[in-house]
C-alpha cells in the first residue's frame, strides 16, 4: 500500500498563489506517474496536471496552462502543485493520486492510490 498524505490547501483571494504538497509513505518501490485531480462541488473529479516517473513529462489541463506547474522529488517521494493566478473557478477539493506499477508473473500490475482531499477556496 502507497499513502499519499496532501497539504497547502486553504483560501486565497483571485490572483493569489498556493502550493499543495503529496508525500508517499508505506509500499513505494515502483511510483511511477504522480499528479492532482480537483472536484468542485456538484462536478465530477478532474484531472489537473500529472508528471512521470525519469524524464518527468508533464501534462496539465488546458484550464491551468500557464497558471499552474506540477514538480516531483523523487528522492523524498513528494509531489507538488505550485498554482498562481488563482481564479475563483479553481476552487475545489484537490486529490494527491500516485500510480505504482509493479512487475508480476502475469504482466504489470497498476494501482492508483489516492489522497483523502485538500481544500482549495479561491474567494473573489
Amino acid at each position: 500500500q502507497v499513502q499519499p498524505v496532501e497539504s497547502g490547501g486553504g483560501l486565497v483571494q483571485a490572483g493569489g498563489s498556493l502550493r499543495l504538497s503529496c508525500a508517499a509513505s508505506g509500499s513505494i518501490f515502483g511510483i511511477n506517474a504522480m499528479g492532482w485531480y480537483r472536484q468542485a462541488p456538484g462536478k465530477q473529479r478532474e484531472l489537473v496536471a500529472t508528471i512521470t516517473g525519469l524524464p518527468g513529462r508533464t501534462d496539465y489541463s488546458d484550464s491551468v496552462k500557464g497558471r499552474f506547474t506540477i514538480s516531483r522529488n523523487n528522492a523524498k517521494n513528494t509531489v507538488y502543485l505550485q498554482m498562481n493566478s488563482l481564479k475563483p473557478e479553481d476552487t475545489a477539493v484537490y486529490y494527491c493520486n500516485i500510480v505504482r506499477v509493479r512487475t508480476t508473473p502475469t504482466g504489470p500490475q497498476r494501482n492508483d492510490y489516492w489522497g483523502q482531499g485538500t481544500q482549495v477556496t479561491v474567494s473573489s
